[in-house]
């Protein structure tokens, strides 16, 4: 409900205007705008800038103006007595995603993982003492409401955490998460509800350098597996997780943050944190030959530089295409799949380290 909006509603019928000069205008409404028109009762025409109108009068409110979101139903009863009825819909303006904190311990071999689920409701209601289930999966929908975004600090932020506080179960082809209570969602509020107690799994980091990609940087990532052995086993919906570490004295410092997809039980998570500062990539091309029309030859180089104060192993991961052979490679490559090379690298500390193959295409 808006000014502007009723008095659309009292067009032809008659209003009262105050100017911010003291004078009063009174007539049926012609036309609302920049300026409004009134047709006076001898038949004249007014018209006042609506930058100088102070106040407007109405008699009422209009009928059919609705002032806040309503559903309408209009229902036939031919049977006697008092019936109970229960209707379901869906609504937008309202939805979940999941979040979660990872905390690397000291010597980063492991990881404390905590699970939250973030509800925010623009809907324009509250929802008073709701069952809440929660749809983690690739729901197919044929016409998705657009994503609505919306800075957090603009609307009321609560956050609950104790006890495990949703029952979780396989449902159809998704997984659904039942809250073990009733909740309340007020309206423009942002409800952080624990998905599940924090959990520590065992974790190995990964420097990772595709030259292809960025010749210089080198990915630094973490992979754990969800399995029950490692500390979780759960289905873990799709979001976001944050991933931290602590100081020695106990700060928590933020390392980087990586989207993670639905994943089921007993399968690998690998977070991308971010890039390493002292170890360095570079890639390049020393030969090329022609060999007829059919064939031609490459011979790629890669050099890895590691200024770490200690040892480390990096994974290359050169792409191929076709029909190709390798000719000669100053290290020993695992082909992951008909366009993937990976190569393990041992890099001492403060040296460096070349990585050289030929490779022949044919097409």
């Amino acid at each position: 409900m808006s000014a502007e909006k009723i008095l659309q509603k009292y067009i032809d019928q008659v209003i009262q205007l105050f100017t911010k000069e003291g004078k009063v205008f009174e007539g049926k409404l012609l036309s609302t705008g920049g300026n409004v028109v009134l047709e006076k009762k001898d038949g004249g025409i007014q018209s006042i800038a609506m930058a100088n109108v102070l106040n407007v009068d109405f008699p009422e409110l209009p009928a059919g103006l609705i002032t806040r979101p309503t559903l309408v139903w209009y229902l036939s009863n031919e049977k006697a007595g008092t019936h109970t009825i229960e209707t379901s819909y869906l609504t937008g303006g309202i939805g979940w995603h999941a979040e979660y904190v990872a905390l690397v311990n000291k010597d980063e071999t492991t990881l404390d993982l905590s699970a939250w689920v973030s509800i925010q409701n623009q809907s324009g209601t509250d929802y008073e003492g709701a069952k809440l289930k929660l749809v983690a999966g690739d729901v197919h929908r044929i016409t998705p409401p657009p994503p609505v975004y919306t800075a957090y600090e603009e609307l009321a932020m609560e956050k609950v955490a104790s006890a495990p506080q949703f029952k979780e179960k396989a449902f159809f082809e998704y997984h659904l998460y039942t809250l073990q209570r009733d909740a309340t969602i007020k309206n423009n509020q942002i409800k952080q509800l624990s998905l599940f107690p924090t959990a520590t799994t065992s974790v190995k980091k990964i420097y990772e350098y595709d030259g292809s990609k960025n010749e210089k940087k080198i990915n630094v990532k973490l992979e754990f597996i969800n399995a029950e052995e490692n500390g979780l086993g759960l289905p873990i919906p799709a979001g976001k997780v944050r991933v931290y570490k602590s100081d020695e004295d106990q700060s928590q410092i933020f390392l980087g943050e990586d989207q993670v997809d639905h994943t089921p039980k007993n399968e690998k998570i690998r977070l991308y944190v971010g890039d390493a500062f002292d170890i360095v990539g570079e890639r390049k091309q020393i030969n090329y030959k022609q060999l007829g029309d059919r064939a031609r030859e490459e011979t790629w180089q890669i050099k890895l530089r590691n200024h770490k104060k200690e040892d480390v192993e990096i994974l290359v991961i050169e792409h191929v295409w076709g029909d190709f052979e390798i000719r000669e490679s100053s290290h020993p490559y695992h082909k992951k799949d008909a366009n993937t090379l990976e190569f393990l690298i041992p890099v001492k500390k403060d040296t460096e380290t070349i990585v050289k193959y030929t490779i022949l295409y044919r097409w």
